[in-house]
């Protein structure tokens, strides 16, 4: 799970950076002012969520926040803005502009785990791997674990190849093939047995799709798909 962190001043931003370690494990992408960050997105990264500097040189704070609310694929990652300013005036702004909070400097631990918390509750669920036997799926398919295993294998690099592809089809508005292409990796999870990755893809709304909540989805699912390999590993050496 990605967290941007933007911050032109070294220290502050990895003071950051080890304060969200502390929280959870998460993947933690830097850049170094606004304009960096706004380079990084547009090239594809996709945070849960970022931390921004209010000012930095370049682009600032307020100015990424905008571009971010501005964007499509964008708009729903919580912003939160990271400031020295306490005056009433600055975060009124930024509450308008769209910003999902603020933490203020110097940094407390609690000011940014509390801006962690769904996501950490999104982790902690994750942990209940909802997942048919390996030995069950085995006899339903009538296979071996080695089979199982190249079939998970195949399963995820079609996963990997699909994130870009559903991003191109909503992109031009090909909602329907988007959907139809879903449909088929939802079937791909129902033959492997990946229970909680077929709900996940099966509550994607059809007339609601976004490449957010899509690419969210499809990282969960390859994490099923990584964990229910380990499990048919795990099966198989005892």
């Amino acid at each position: 799970m990605k967290v941007l962190v933007v911050d032109d001043d070294v220290v502050s931003r990895m003071v950051l950076m080890h304060l969200i370690d502390s929280c959870g494990k998460f993947d933690i992408v830097e850049a170094e002012d606004g304009a960096d960050a706004w380079r990084q997105l547009q090239q594809g990264l996709r945070p849960a969520i970022c931390f921004c500097d209010l000012r930095m040189p370049n682009m600032s704070g307020m100015e990424l926040l905008q571009h971010v609310k501005g964007h499509a694929d964008l708009r729903g990652v919580p912003f939160v803005l990271v400031t020295s300013a306490s005056d009433k005036d600055t975060l009124q702004e930024a509450t308008q502009a769209g910003a999902a909070g603020y933490i203020v400097k110097p940094f407390q631990a609690e000011q940014v785990r509390v801006h962690l918390a769904g996501f950490l509750d999104q982790a902690a669920g994750d942990a209940g791997h909802q997942a048919e036997d390996p030995a069950a799926t085995l006899r339903r398919l009538g296979i071996n674990a080695e089979r199982l295993l190249v079939y998970l294998s195949g399963f995820h690099n079609q996963l990997a190849a699909a994130g870009g592809d559903l991003d191109a089809l909503l992109a031009r508005g090909g909602q329907q093939e988007a959907q139809a292409r879903i449909e088929r990796l939802h079937a791909g999870c129902v033959t492997l047995g990946l229970d909680g990755a077929a709900a996940a893809l099966n509550g994607l709304e059809p007339d609601r799709l976004s490449s957010q909540a899509v690419q969210a989805v499809l990282s969960e699912v390859m994490r099923a798909v990584d964990r229910q390999a380990e499990s048919v590993r795990n099966s198989t050496s005892a």
